[in-house]
């Protein structure tokens, strides 16, 4: 059977319909400045949530530790920024899948901690604590929308992965913070309530990534 041609009017009026909603995109930023931007956001966070609340830990803290915690929580962020980044980008490389680098981040903060920290007394271990955790996710939202809006124009192809990486970022800004503010120097409170910010985020992130991007697929 011969096919009817298509009338060249019908064409011409698909055609313009198609061309009136086109608009330019303008190009995202390579992985490397997005990770840049992503550093800066959080240690602006930090920062200002350490000026908020006060210097108060990073006036006590030996030169020791302090150049032992802030070298490994950039380079964790940095990682964690890197992670985000590809994860936001289909086809990047990811060189581990963001629940391992959570690990990774908790372990070695946990063992740091370990080392630099002798006082393992516990009285009111849950009041402080409660408070502490509560101001370090109190400053990992704004990090974490930050975050966000940087790489709301990439595309997720697994969308829990990418929360958990960007809200490993954002808990990681929340525990810079209270590193910088907290001068309660106990083992147990700041092994459990300080690094506990970063978990807690992130898993709060991998449940709003795997929420959204069901949400695209049932569209």
């Amino acid at each position: 059977m011969t096919p009817e041609p298509v009338n060249p009017v019908l064409l011409e009026r698909i055609d313009a319909s198609l061309r009136r909603d086109l608009r330019p995109v303008r190009p995202r930023a390579s992985t490397g400045v997005q990770v840049a931007v992503l550093l800066a956001i959080y240690a602006a966070v930090a920062l200002a949530g350490a000026r908020y609340f006060g210097y108060y830990g990073w006036r006590r803290l030996s030169t020791g530790a302090a150049g032992l915690i802030f070298p490994a929580l950039g380079g964790l962020a940095l990682l964690a920024a890197a992670a985000s980044a590809n994860a936001m980008t289909p086809g990047s490389k990811r060189p581990a899948h963001p629940a391992v680098l959570l690990g990774v981040v908790c372990a070695l903060m946990v063992a740091i901690f370990a080392v630099l920290f002798g006082d393992h007394r516990t009285d009111r271990f849950v009041p402080q604590g409660v408070s502490c955790l509560r101001a370090g996710l109190m400053w990992a939202l704004p990090a974490a929308a930050g975050t966000w809006l940087v790489l709301r124009r990439g595309f997720a192809v697994d969308g829990g992965a990418a929360g958990m990486a960007m809200g490993t970022l954002a808990g990681l800004a929340g525990l810079t913070m209270l590193e910088l503010h907290c001068p309660n120097f106990r083992l147990p409170h700041i092994a459990v309530w300080h690094t506990a910010a970063v978990p807690v985020s992130a898993l709060a992130g991998y449940f709003l990534g795997s929420k959204r991007k069901a949400a695209e697929l049932m569209q």
